[in-house]
């Protein structure tokens, strides 16, 4: 298995070269560590290599590598699909969720949560019925409910691309939650600001930067 260091050089050059061709800069672009399929130890590696955003997809997981990771830059994203009964297991622990995809999540995390969670809407651009998340036509209303809620904040949406090889497919749907994005940012929404895109991963992530990403979510190409 290469080092990580290793592999965050190539990613950040493929990085700045997605960031030059869109005209943007890469301090604009947080790269996560997916490190929810590998051990404690290869998070720990993550960390040492510079990179402070670890992305984990089950509760156990991230209560297990919080546990041995202990390092204070640490900022830990919760991208996976969340149950309602599992909220109060991780809410207070997380930096952000990824995820909110449905009014009794939101409630759950209203009602668990000690201070703001910073979060993330989920959004199905795709319309595949292997993919959680909202319609696009279903996210400004869901906002509009929200705006009741004092611990949560919409930071951004976020979405996952098909899996195809077909890159004007894949390029559609990251271009749409851009357009979407920018639509719920005019609304000037107190509670849902809604300034990040959370899309990109090991496959995709540069054409996810050129339509605008600020968060992308590596795990095989970084952490192996």
């Amino acid at each position: 298995m290469t080092t990580i260091t290793n592999n965050l050089q190539a990613i950040e050059a493929k990085m700045k070269a997605a960031c030059e061709r869109a005209g943007r800069s890469m301090d604009d672009v947080t790269c996560i560590a997916v490190t929810k399929s590998v051990t404690v130890e290869r998070t720990a590696e993550a960390l040492e290599a510079g990179i402070t955003h670890l992305g984990e997809n089950r509760p156990e997981g991230l209560l297990l590598k919080q546990q041995h990771v202990t390092d204070e830059r640490a900022v830990w994203h919760y991208i996976g699909s969340l149950q309602t009964r599992k909220v109060k297991q991780v809410v207070n622990d997380v930096d952000y969720i990824h995820s909110l995809d449905r009014l009794s999540l939101a409630e759950e995390i209203e009602k668990r949560a000690t201070g703001v969670v910073k979060c993330f809407v989920q959004v199905n651009v795709s319309g595949e019925q292997s993919k959680h998340g909202l319609s696009p036509e279903e996210v400004q209303p869901f906002l509009q409910q929200l705006q009741a809620f004092s611990h949560i904040e919409v930071v951004g949406l976020m979405t996952m691309a098909p899996n195809t090889e077909d890159e004007q497919i894949i390029r559609g749907v990251f271009r749409r939650l851009k357009e979407l994005q920018q639509q719920l940012q005019a609304l000037q929404l107190p509670a849902a600001p809604c300034h990040e895109l959370s899309m990109g991963m090991s496959g995709d992530f540069d054409i996810a930067i050129e339509e605008g990403a600020t968060f992308v979510r590596i795990g095989t190409a970084l952490v192996g």
